[in-house]
């Protein structure tokens, strides 16, 4: 499922802080996955909803972050849920270690940039750098299967705003299409035959935006590992 960019998930977070609860259950529905995921990173096992307290406590977690998120503070969405539910997860393990009466954790470290409104900001700083510097190498790994670097994209950007619109479109036609994702994907091929078909883009266009098309693709198709870079995309 593709999940929506940064400026759709602030608009629904206005929804929400305005009372609409609807919003609220569709974006958590949404991001059960990366909560899932999250959670799995944390813990480091697989999980089960309604079987493990850890999936429960992020869902909170998540609510929590929603309600709480300041959008004027600059910082991405994911990054702060990210954070939030961390920091939830270590005090529950905290709690069930004291409760077992096993080993203290220690709180000088478990806590180092969680003490203080400095720290916190300068942990979640060095999360967000460390996250965009590991999603800048995960992208560029997946476009060099396209034999696609990124000297070329700044090559091939489109400098007119209507010809970058058509060309995002037509990746954002392939992400949403099973058959020319698989196409994309598995051929490592841009499907011009059945995108000038699906599209309405004269071949033409399609090759000559032929990277910048895959590179969107490629980015739309996985925006829950690149939930930094996927901030950048003028989506409409």
């Amino acid at each position: 499922m593709e999940l929506v960019a940064e400026p759709v998930i602030l608009n629904y977070i206005s929804e929400i802080k305005a009372g609409d609860q609807t919003a609220l259950e569709k974006l958590i529905e949404d991001y059960r996955p990366f909560i899932m995921k999250t959670t799995v990173q944390f813990c480091k096992r697989m999980l089960e909803w309604g079987h493990d307290d850890e999936l429960s406590i992020s869902l909170m977690a998540f609510n929590s972050a929603v309600a709480t998120y300041d959008p004027g503070r600059q910082t991405n969405f994911l990054s702060y849920c990210r954070v939030v539910i961390g920091n939830r997860l270590k005090d529950y393990v905290r709690q069930q270690v004291q409760h077992q009466n096993v080993v203290q954790l220690d709180d000088e470290t478990l806590n180092t940039y969680f003490e203080g409104q400095a720290a916190r900001e300068e942990y979640l700083n060095q999360v967000i750098e460390h996250e965009r510097r590991e999603e800048l190498e995960r992208y560029e790994e997946m476009l060099s299967l396209f034999s696609i670097g990124f000297e070329d994209l700044i090559a091939v950007s489109p400098k007119h705003q209507d010809y970058r619109e058509t060309l995002f479109q037509v990746a954002r036609k392939i992400t949403q299409t099973d058959e020319l994702w698989k196409i994309l994907t598995h051929k490592k091929q841009l499907p011009l035959n059945e995108l000038e078909k699906a599209c309405g883009v004269k071949r033409k266009t399609l090759e000559r935006g032929r990277k910048f098309i895959i590179a969107c693709a490629v980015l739309l198709g996985n925006l829950d590992e690149f939930i930094h870079l996927g901030t950048y995309l003028k989506c409409t």
